[in-house]
């Protein structure tokens, strides 16, 4: 009989605590939720003020006969789940299920899998939090309700297997909103003047940039106008009006909230949110190091704080000082957003002493490098600012003035590890501009002329659009990874080189929804209820309330649309090929893969073929057209229509004119064995 029974939610989990803790304590998984409300139907009681109908998970009989028997015969059982609302409710599922009281001491959390964290959560328990379990259930609840009474409207009017969601509907919403910006788009143009002048003293020469005249700032639209101020200082001398030098200084970003690390290991590493919050899983729950066991190497990954212990930042001085001198260390604090919920600190390496490249040999290719990340980003967190020296000239040729402005890095700071990658940001370079003196004369050695016009907002991609969620105030750290893969999944959106765009069967389906559901699929809302979660999960407000004042307006909405769309009929899209085998004009429907062609006779014509893309460049191999084919998980890939002839093997992620990387693998069959 042991003396403590642990139950955890993943083997992993549970091997690297074992470790910790004594002879007498054994450690159990119950692999995720136990229980949860059934799939065949709602599973929230309406008549009974929202009691929801918990059954026990399908094909977790044994493994819950097993639960029961190992704590049976436990002296004490606690209940180590994750420490945030989810893990709260599945330890509230595993006591009911195991017949603890709810006023029971029995929960264990720990923000990091290492043995100090491990033995002081187990030597403080406390009793299940309540409110953390009920901003879970108003969460459950809530969504339950707008997807199984919105879904049925798609079901019918455009096709069987939809999916609407609270927060996925917004997702989606916002990925059609910026592509209906980027389709409205006029470009309007604009025009730059560039000057390379030379300082006469040391002959070295500089860039200057047209700004506007008698020093206010002009805005150049059109040739007619360049050509003018040609015209103008085609004769004019270049005098240098004033030099302004400055030390600048850039600040290393904040340790990684779970927000921060999908966005930067999405951009630097090219990771989905799915596939980052699966590896950054595994190094929470523990991976085997040689001379250490089994060890998490990461605090917990569900987090939007910037908070770092006392603990953590005197191990990092230490590694920072005796690593880079005391120069490069700087005891900073972050300020966390306002609206996090601060329950646990940053996303930071457990043992900093264990630098990525030492352990490299004992981490998948994906772990060292999303902990490399992660390493990095906290230790120059705590790092000394970046030093610039900069410099700013301001120039005039007659009435017209021209701007030059230089830096160059004066100390490296924390730039020397990590630095972080912004959207459509370049990066920052050293630019030299020459000894120059005010009142001085510097030579024209070239002019030049740009065109240019403005672009359309750029789509979103898994990065920008975790940040816009966030942004907006829409979903929490556990839910971006599971809204995008959901939206993507359900074929509403699709990825092209990294961006987002959405389906026909997306924006078909978000013009229904917020035709209809317009005060439920909104920003407004969604960032609303969340703040109404979190009120909850802080005791300040009842769970149910949210749900008895959501209900009612929600119901009516939901009759008055069936009612209003019980005769209206969504037609297909007609597209401008011929059914081969009856004639009339194809339609576009939407199956499991996607978007194809059918013929509008069915049943009796059931004729139906795929819509063959094709794009303007050429086969780079034998000069014919190049099809673009989606893979079964949707990524885009560009293959010669003479390849299905044998002609051709031309085949590639990349299209024709970029750099080929990497050429999709053609599936082969194993050889069953004798």
């Amino acid at each position: 009989m042991a003396d403590r029974l642990i139950i955890v939610e993943s083997p992993a989990k549970a091997n690297t605590i074992k470790k910790f803790l004594g002879g007498s304590t054994k450690v159990i998984a119950s692999m995720g939720h136990v229980r949860n409300l059934p799939k065949s139907k709602l599973g929230v009681d309406v008549e009974n003020d929202f009691e929801p109908e918990y059954i026990n998970i399908r094909g977790k009989g044994d493994l819950i006969k097993s639960l029961k028997k190992e704590a049976k015969s436990a002296k004490k059982v606690y209940l180590a789940t994750d420490p945030d609302r989810e893990g709260e409710a599945i330890a509230w599922h595993l006591a009911y299920i195991l017949g603890i009281p709810e006023d029971t001491v029995c929960r264990v959390t720990f923000n990091e899998i290492t043995k100090n964290a491990v033995q002081e959560g187990v030597k403080n328990p406390r009793k299940i939090d309540l409110n953390l379990v009920n901003a879970q259930q108003a969460r459950r609840v809530l969504d339950r309700i707008v997807g199984y009474k919105m879904s049925p409207v798609l079901w019918k009017k455009v096709k069987r297997g939809l999916s609407a969601g609270r927060v996925q509907s917004v997702a989606v919403k916002l990925i059609v909103d910026r592509e209906e910006e980027i389709e409205k788009f006029i470009p309007q143009e604009y025009w730059n003047i560039y000057t390379i002048l030379a300082d006469t003293k040391s002959k070295k020469t500089f860039e200057a940039k047209f700004y506007g005249k008698n020093s206010k700032k002009l805005e150049l639209k059109s040739k007619e106008e360049v050509d003018k101020i040609l015209s103008d200082i085609k004769n004019e001398k270049f005098i240098i009006d004033n030099i302004k030098k400055t030390e600048r200084k850039r600040v290393a970003a904040p340790p990684f909230t779970t927000s921060t690390m999908q966005q930067e290991a999405s951009r630097k590493l090219g990771f989905s949110l799915k596939k980052t919050m699966s590896v950054a899983q595994g190094l929470y729950e523990g991976v085997t190091i040689p001379g250490h066991g089994s060890i998490g190497l990461i605090t917990y990954m569900r987090t939007d704080s910037t908070r770092i212990s006392e603990v953590a930042r005197a191990v990092a001085k230490e590694q920072i000082e005796k690593k880079y001198g005391k120069d490069y260390y700087e005891n900073r604090y972050y300020k966390t957003n306002a609206d996090a919920q601060d329950a646990h600190e940053a996303i930071r390496p457990t043992y900093i002493e264990l630098e990525p490249n030492e352990i490299k040999e004992a981490l998948t290719k994906d772990q060292f490098k999303l902990y490399q990340l992660i390493y990095n980003r906290f230790i120059a967190s705590q790092m000394a600012a970046a030093i610039f020296d900069t410099i700013a000239v301001d120039i005039h040729a007659g009435e017209y003035n021209f701007k030059a402005n230089g830096q160059k890095l004066k100390f490296k700071g924390f730039m020397t590890l990590y630095v972080e990658t912004k959207d459509n940001e370049e990066e920052e370079k050293d630019t030299q501009i020459p000894e120059l003196t005010e009142k001085e004369e510097v030579k024209k050695e070239k002019i030049d002329t740009k065109q240019s016009f403005t672009e359309p907002p750029p789509r979103y991609t898994e990065a920008s659009l975790v940040k816009a969620l966030e942004e907006k105030d829409i979903g929490r750290p556990s839910t971006y990874s599971p809204i995008i893969t959901t939206i993507l999944e359900r074929r509403y959106v699709e990825k092209d080189r990294k961006q987002l765009a959405p389906t026909e069967l997306g924006k078909i389906v978000n013009s229904l929804l917020m035709q209809n559901f317009g005060d439920v699929i909104n920003v407004d809302f969604t960032a609303n209820i969340e703040n109404q979660f979190d009120n909850v999960a802080d005791g300040k407000e009842e769970w149910k309330q949210i749900i008895r004042d959501f209900y009612a307006p929600f119901e009516e909405t939901i009759k008055k649309v069936e009612k209003e769309l019980e005769h209206v009929k969504l037609e297909d899209e007609v597209s401008d090929v011929p059914c081969d085998k009856c004639g009339r004009m194809m339609v576009y429907k939407y199956g499991r893969y996607g978007k194809f062609l059918a013929c509008p006779g069915y049943p009796e014509c059931k004729n139906a073929k795929p819509i063959v893309e094709m794009i303007e460049e050429k086969c780079p191999k034998c000069g014919g057209n190049v099809l673009v084919k989606k893979s079964k998980r949707g990524r885009r890939f560009y293959v010669c229509e003479n390849n299905a002839k044998g002609q051709c093997d031309y085949i590639s992620w990349n299209k024709p004119g970029t750099e080929e990387k990497e050429t999709p693998k053609k599936k082969t069959t194993k050889k069953a064995k004798k």
